[in-house]
């Protein structure tokens, strides 16, 4: 099973005691899946399990409504099934839409729509239907391959709607249109985090901090790795530019004609050609730190350039 998979099953499974929430959960699911019918009946549609049986238990908790879930196989293109949950009493019909303070959109084929904010005026009902919303339409990426999560509305103002919701518990959620949808999503990992604990998903939310603590410390052991590589070849680059400065030297003029310090250095870096400058300051003697044996190897750097001109010069 996907993570996202996951997170769905452990939603499915909770139910909250408070009905306002249980009300604010529903019309979450029937503004993502639900419709009206011609013949006036409610529907509600969806290819994932765990979903139908969150909703079907919301109808029984919530509006002691028992019904049937009817299954059919998904079309050609498609592998699974297709779960339907309809009601057909007009009075039972009626008492869910005004519960839920959803409105029919005849123009788009019976869909519902929130008509108010009143179903979500509390915290914990803003958490509900939240969760409404991630089970209908929602998915999160695999946190090994990066952090994504999101929610697909069927138009703008549901998307704009949800993202307001969200916005309440201070997460930067952002939407984009995507082919005909509207995807409200999320980016940022600890972000992520926060959605899992708004909608009470605590076992995703561990798995989640633990992969990420996982990564954080495999990026940490790699930058340090990285870093010393690079300092390593760095020096590796600059000694091997001070041994041929040095060879150059003794070609040209002899060692012995430099002064006593430069002519020292520059014998024991030939001697120890991947000796660190703190390694060569300490067999001088007297020794000598980092930045007097730099400063050595500068001034062995500059006679070299100088011979190297004089004979470009004579060319």
């Amino acid at each position: 099973m996907s993570f996202s998979g996951m997170v769905k099953e452990e939603l499915s499974r909770q139910t909250s005691t408070a009905r306002h929430c249980r009300i604010a959960e529903t019309a979450a699911l029937l503004s993502a899946c639900g419709r009206i019918t011609k013949d006036g009946s409610l529907r509600f549609q969806t290819e994932n399990d765990a979903v139908v049986r969150k909703y079907f238990t919301l109808l029984q908790k919530t509006f002691n409504i028992d019904t049937e879930i009817a299954i059919r196989e998904s079309g050609l293109l498609k592998k699974g099934n297709v779960y339907h949950i309809e009601i057909t009493d007009p009075l039972q019909v009626q008492n869910v839409l005004q519960g839920t303070k959803l409105s029919v959109n005849e123009a788009d084929r019976g869909t519902l729509l929130p008509e108010n904010g009143l179903i979500t005026q509390q915290n914990c009902c803003k958490r509900a239907f939240i969760r409404g919303a991630f089970l209908a339409s929602g998915s999160i990426s695999d946190p090994e391959k990066g952090y994504h999560f999101e929610i697909v509305c069927q138009d703008e103002a549901k998307a704009e709607n949800l993202r307001d919701i969200i916005h309440t518990f201070q997460i930067d959620a952002k939407i984009v249109l995507r082919k005909k949808s509207y995807v409200v999503y999320v980016k940022e990992g600890a972000q992520i985090v926060d959605m899992l604990a708004i909608m009470e998903a605590n076992v995703a939310l561990m798995n989640l901090e633990n992969i990420r603590i996982l990564k954080e410390m495999r990026n940490s052991v790699n930058r340090k790795v990285n870093c010393e590589t690079a300092n390593i070849n760095k020096t590796v680059s600059a000694a091997v530019k001070q041994i041929e400065d040095i060879r150059l030297i003794k070609e040209k003029t002899g060692l012995h004609n430099l002064n006593e310090g430069l002519a020292e250095i520059a014998e024991l870096r030939l001697q120890y050609p991947e000796a660190t400058l703190k390694e060569l300051g300490m067999m001088l003697s007297p020794q000598v730190g980092k930045s007097g044996v730099n400063h050595r190897l500068r001034k062995l750097s500059e006679i070299a350039d100088e011979l190297r001109t004089n004979e470009e010069e004579v060319l």
